[in-house]
């Protein structure tokens, strides 16, 4: 296949959506449909029955949530299909932030009942900052829920988009029958046991054909012919154009538990969906389908595999094409470095593969030389931009507790913070180490890896600060900066990259410096140096 083809068949996309609203379920079911596996896990109560593929680590496992992104790949109709899956909990917010810097579209998934909650809207927020195209799924139509209008319009006030359904669900709860396509013009009928198999769907080229009541029922069939009616009247006709362009947002309904409605989005999805997309760097913007190769690393993951000590780093292909054993140049470090083994993923199963497209994920095993962010050329000196560090909202201190493990401990809070899991500071005063995160559930994850995955303990104690300061000053020569630093030298760290931080202890705190040091800049973001 020409290096054109293999471009324009690539679909790169997240899944996101508040905690429990069914994503790692969907995101199962599509690689059902995909042949990936024969079998879904769902993630159901916490007590994992047949563990989900897409979630690997142990404490997920425990606690039946998704904590990292994890890359899943294969092939549906011709297409190739990247998912990322993102967690969905609020404190591991970072890590979706990120990954959205890779995907060229996204699937939004609504609980039924739920309606849209807060977590989708912040992450939908940076969806529209970047005009990401959307699709929105809204999912658990077996159980009770709100009514499918209402639910639209929730999500065109709360979120801020312009819908559009392109399948819509006959009933609701107990009385749910099934989803009539409007994209495709077919009625699925749903039967509560088909779990595991994918039902075969009936074409209707009229709903006004008199076969709609002897499959429906006469209430349905009139119900449904109305609904059809007022979409027809309210919503706008699907115009791929505004959807590329992130102004128009076309809405799937389903169970994804019941395997219902999954077909209808996936079918619609690659009709629809963007292939990878060019994408912005501090010199140019890098289009895919440029003969030389461009990526970006936008998550880095340690020990993928226990038995082995080894980190992974996650590349996005922006350009061109990835080669096994071709020599790249590392922009940061200003060296080459080759890859001989480089993965392609399917959840906790790896494949080497020789060459990689724009849109793909390659995973390279790293022995350190990758930070989030870094970018990757065939020579070529420039940065992909847009890849934030948040300033952490929860600080501790953190303790060995085991004097005779300060190495692993070391090594192991080193290879952590390099993943982005949190983020480091060390006191200008005394050297001790603070811990700083987005939330405050990574401290568990963060304990638990320590010790399972390093042999080593640690202990916490709050360090009473509130945002971490990154801080600019206009001349660093100058006396009131020298004085800034004097008066809050107790308040003074350096985080990983040795950049100054001013850990301030309140908000009061952060407007007076601005007042009393106006020459000493303090940002809240640091994008990725």
């Amino acid at each position: 296949m020409s290096f054109n083809t293999e471009i324009q068949r690539r679909r790169t996309f997240g899944i996101i959506s508040h905690p429990d609203a069914g994503k790692t379920t969907l995101t199962e079911k599509l690689l059902l449909f995909g042949g990936a596996i024969q079998e879904a896990g769902a993630v159901k109560s916490n007590k994992i029955k047949k563990g989900a593929t897409s979630d690997f680590m142990e404490i997920e496992r425990q606690r039946g949530i998704s904590v990292a992104t994890s890359v899943l790949a294969f092939n549906y109709k011709d297409k190739k299909i990247n998912i990322l899956d993102t967690p969905g909990h609020k404190d591991f917010a970072e890590d979706t932030f990120r990954t959205l810097t890779a995907v060229d579209s996204v699937i939004v998934v609504i609980d039924v009942a739920k309606g849209v909650e807060e977590q989708t809207e912040k992450l939908v927020e940076v969806c529209r900052m970047r005009n990401i195209p959307m699709i929105v799924f809204i999912n658990k139509l077996d159980r009770e829920g709100k009514d499918a209008f209402d639910l639209m319009d929730e999500v065109e006030k709360k979120l801020g988009l312009h819908v559009t359904p392109l399948s819509f669900p006959i009933g609701m709860g107990y009385d749910f029958q099934g989803i009539y396509n409007i994209w495709e013009k077919n009625i699925n009928i749903f039967e509560g046991d088909s779990r595991k198999n994918i039902e075969e769907t009936i074409a209707f080229e009229d709903v006004n054909s008199p076969e709609l009541e002897k499959i429906i029922g006469d209430k349905a069939a009139a119900r449904l012919r109305e609904e059809l009616e007022l979409i027809d009247e309210v919503y706008p006709s699907f115009d791929r154009e505004a959807y590329l362009n992130g102004e128009l947002q076309p809405v799937f309904f389903g169970s994804a538990l019941n395997n219902f409605g999954v077909r209808e989005l996936l079918d619609g999805f690659i009709e629809i969906a963007p292939s990878p997309k060019p994408k912005h760097s501090d010199t140019r913007e890098v289009k895919p389908d440029e003969n030389k190769f461009s990526g970006f690393v936008f998550k880095i993951h340690a020990n993928m595999d226990p038995k082995h000590r080894d980190r992974l780093a996650f590349i996005k292909i922006v350009s061109g094409t990835f080669e096994r054993n071709k020599p790249y140049l590392h922009v940061r470090h200003g060296k080459n470095l080759k890859f001989s083994s480089p993965n392609a993923f399917f959840a906790e199963k790896k494949e080497i593969v020789d060459i990689s497209y724009p849109g793909d994920i390659v995973g390279l095993h790293d022995t350190g030389n990758f930070k989030i962010g870094d970018t990757l050329t065939e020579g070529e000196i420039m940065n992909f931009k847009g890849i934030p560090s948040f300033s952490p909202l929860h600080f501790r201190y953190i303790n060995n507790a085991d004097p005779l493990k300060a190495k692993q401990l070391e090594k192991g809070i080193d290879q952590l913070m390099d993943e982005g899991v949190a983020q480091l500071f060390t006191l200008e005063m005394n050297g001790r180490k603070v811990i700083g995160t987005v939330g405050a559930l990574q401290y568990e994850v963060i304990q638990y890896r320590l010790e399972h995955e390093y042999g080593a303990k640690c202990s916490y104690e709050t360090f009473p600060a509130f945002k971490a300061c990154w801080v600019q000053p206009e001349d660093p020569k100058s006396e009131e900066f020298a004085e800034f630093k004097r008066i809050k030298q107790k308040f003074m760290a350096k985080d990983k990259y040795g950049q100054l931080v001013f850990l301030a202890d309140s908000d009061f705190s952060i407007t007076m410096t601005q007042q009393k040091f106006p020459s000493v800049k303090l940002l809240f973001t640091s994008e990725f140096e």
